[in-house]
């Protein structure tokens, strides 16, 4: 039973440690970005490709990968996942070139791809049920801390090292102890299939997910509506579209043989496991929220960029604190009632930042609410739900469900950049209607002298009399000409207002599309209750 217990122990250190480090990879490399355009000499709409091509992997491997290991085990999966990602790492560091590069990425996502699927359907495999929540919930916190701390900890590793390669070198050595322990600490764990890997349904899935995601990815949040009309959206959308069409029709003649088809056609036929897809896109969603928040911090906020991170700490063991209650909950209450209490603080974490944040104790708290609502379904809840019941494809299953997140988390940045950028759009209006009001209010509050006053009055009535519409290139204007220092001061500060102004707008829409997002988490939820009731009783 120790001897048991030990495995157990190490078989989730090594799954949480692989979690962590393919879930950090994506994060990392954002901080460098900048640097890596730099070094290969592209553009940034170029350089974007290093982030959409690991995506894209990532996509296309899940749930591959997730039938393979129900197929020929998850010990022998995870070990060729974790070595193809620290291939793949060693290969982007030593980069000669820029498609070298992107090549390198989308190998080094194949890899990462599945490491939480495999983790994930192994617990659902070994553990008993009363234990499954808390392992889960552990897994999630690895994922959801790693997804936060990316950004902040590629920067550190940056500003130590000097070189952007180090970021992707760091992986190698960790890789290589993860093959060696898999090796030696984990069991073999498998489910019992028959007949032939479906090869033809394996390439028409990955060619029917890179159609979609990439034509997700060339959706404009600016112009969300007009995009999605756009050849490089909609043709690659709906060619995606007819080729998981044709694979549903290969997949259930398959089935019918008796084969053994790379999608749960089985499962999809189930209205309980549809609703649980639908919450995970919807989890997807409101995860992406969480991208935006430095951004918040740094806009909205002043908080200098270089310190954001510092500011993000909470969220982030916030997160990693939800994800472990949110095991034990499943485990004392079950999956239903965490999915809704994830929802529920979500949605009250998300409504503080428009309708509360001042003040940065307050940036904290909210930012903890958030983190810790949607660090519940990060693990346990979601991925429990999505495997009820089932003897056999518990990976295929999990894939599924992380490729329906991983969709919403494709679809919601564009979403919430459009809100963003339509709240800065407005900064001309705001200057018109609302700078000469702030102006003045900050001018009455300052101790500005008589000379200082003097040429304020100057300065007004030589805009006035031009007839020139006050905007931020006049103000930038004037301020050149300013000799009075205090009253320097108190105009660039008043045109920052206006900024902020526009950012408050910008982001109160992000954030009030993420409460919609998550009351919808808990709407889906209240149908899937008697669907669920019904299938678990049959």
């Amino acid at each position: 039973m120790a001897e048991k217990n030990n495995t157990q122990t190490w078989a989730i250190l090594l799954f949480s440690i692989g979690v962590f480090m393919a879930a950090l990879d994506n994060g990392i490399i954002s901080a460098a970005l900048t640097t890596i355009n730099s070094s290969f000499d592209v553009t940034p709409n170029w350089g974007a490709w290093g982030i959409t091509l690991y995506t894209l992997g990532l996509a296309v491997s899940v749930p591959i990968v997730g039938k393979l290991s129900d197929r020929y085990g998850r010990k022998r999966l995870f070990i060729v996942e974790i070595a193809i990602f620290g291939i793949g790492s060693l290969l982007v560091a030593l980069s000669p070139n820029f498609t070298f590069y992107l090549i390198a990425r989308f190998i080094q996502a194949l890899g990462g791809g599945g490491i939480f699927i495999i983790g994930s359907s192994h617990i659902l495999s070994t553990l008993p049920v009363e234990k499954q929540g808390k392992a889960l919930g552990m897994l999630g916190g690895m994922n959801g801390i790693a997804a936060v701390l990316g950004p902040n900890l590629g920067s550190v590793l940056l500003d130590l090292t000097g070189s952007w390669h180090f970021l992707f070198l760091i992986n190698v050595p960790i890789a290589i102890a993860l093959v060696i322990l898999g090796f030696l600490k984990l069991e073999e764990t498998k489910d019992a299939t028959g007949g032939k890997l479906d090869l033809l349904g394996t390439i028409l899935l990955s060619m029917a997910i890179l159609g979609i995601m990439y034509g997700l990815t060339n959706i404009e949040g600016v112009n969300f509506f007009e995009s999605i009309l756009e050849l490089n959206v909609y043709g690659y959308f709906l060619a995606g579209i007819i080729l998981l069409l044709i694979l549903i029709i290969h997949e259930s003649r398959l089935e019918k043989r008796g084969g053994d088809p790379i999608l749960p056609i089985r499962l999809l036929s189930k209205s309980s496991y549809l609703l649980t897809l639908l919450i995970g896109a919807f989890s997807g969603a409101l995860l992406a929220g969480m991208i935006f928040i430095p951004a918040f911090s740094e806009q909205v906020l002043g908080i200098a960029q270089e310190n954001a991170g510092y500011w993000m700490t909470p969220l982030a063991l916030a997160a990693g604190m939800g994800a472990a209650m949110g095991g034990m909950f499943v485990d004392k209450k079950g999956p239903i009632f965490a999915v809704l209490l994830s929802g529920i603080i979500s949605a009250i974490g998300f409504l503080l930042f428009p309708m509360w944040i001042e003040a940065k104790w307050q940036f904290i708290i909210a930012s903890s609410v958030a983190g810790f609502g949607m660090g519940i379904i990060l693990g346990a809840p979601l991925n429990i739900l999505a495997t009820e019941k089932l003897e056999s494809d518990k990976g295929t299953a999990l894939a599924t469900l992380s490729l329906s997140r991983q969709i919403g988390m494709t679809i919601a940045p564009t979403i919430y950049a459009g809100f963003i950028a339509r709240g800065f759009n407005q900064i001309p209006t705001i200057f018109q209607n609302d700078f000469p009001k702030i102006l003045q209010d900050n001018i009455r509050e300052a101790n500005i002298s008589e000379a200082g006053l003097m040429e304020f009055q100057s300065l007004s009535a030589q805009v006035t009399s031009a007839g020139e519409i006050i905007s931020q290139e006049t103000m930038s204007q004037a301020l050149t000409q300013i000799q009075d220092q205090e009253l320097l001061e108190v105009i660039q500060t008043s045109v920052n207002q206006v900024t902020t102004v526009a950012a408050q707008d910008g982001y109160g829409g992000l954030f009030y599309s993420a409460v919609v997002i998550a009351s919808l988490i808990i709407i889906t939820t209240l149908i899937l209750i008697p669907i669920r009731k019904r299938s678990l009783q049959g």
